[in-house]
């Protein structure tokens, strides 16, 4: 899904919405909109957002504080009852995304915050609609220390061809906040179910 909204304004960079490493995605047409989306303006105010899919529909809002912030989620079409979810994220609500990320014929829905100031540190959420009867979330498994090298926040979150991806710029010693060289780390995740629940595994690390 290409349609996603922003709806906060920052003093930072723009998001910039990134290409994973899939030949499919290295079409002109596909890095034509991405190009678009990259160039999206910011927007002041809470988040609110639809997704629909299958049956299935979510609203997303939160009023996007900037201490103390909650989402919540109402459902629509769930076999065991329609029951909205709030619960506190770390900072402000930037996308939400819908998609079948391992086949099954339930979707999933993910949310991405990113902490006020220049640093820009992103977090994801997402949930599993397990069968399509109620939403649990799933754990998304952090990155190993030596695959947060460089770290300095900027963080991008997408769903591109059914595949959950985080990617963010590799500083080097000596390089402003706006001005990283060392490149792009870029993780792609894989749904698993765990002892507990579903989990969003890494699968692969790629550096470019």
């Amino acid at each position: 899904m290409l349609g996603f909204p922003i709806s906060f304004k920052l003093n930072r960079l723009i998001l910039r919405f990134f290409v994973c490493q899939y030949p499919t995605m290295k079409s002109p047409l596909m890095l034509l909109i991405f190009s678009i989306l990259a160039t999206l303006p910011l927007q002041a105010g809470g988040f609110s957002h639809k997704l629909e899919v299958n049956g299935l529909s979510f609203t997303i809002s939160s009023p996007n504080k900037a201490e103390g912030n909650t989402i919540t989620i109402k459902p629509h079409g769930l076999k065991n009852g329609d029951a909205p979810l709030t619960q506190p994220v770390e900072g402000l609500v930037t996308k939400a995304e819908i998609a079948d990320l391992d086949g099954d014929g339930s979707p999933e829905l993910s949310l991405y915050t990113t902490s006020p100031g220049s640093g820009s540190y992103g977090k994801a959420y997402a949930w599993s609609t397990n069968g399509k009867k109620v939403l649990t979330e799933i754990f998304i498994k952090p990155p190993e220390n030596k695959d947060l090298s460089g770290y300095m926040g900027h963080d991008e979150f997408a769903v591109i061809e059914s595949s959950f991806a985080r990617r963010f710029p590799v500083y080097k010693k000596g390089d402003s906040n706006s001005t990283p060289t060392g490149g792009w780390r870029q993780f792609q995740y894989k749904l698993k179910p765990g002892e507990a629940g579903w989990v969003l595994q890494i699968k692969r690390v790629d550096s470019f």
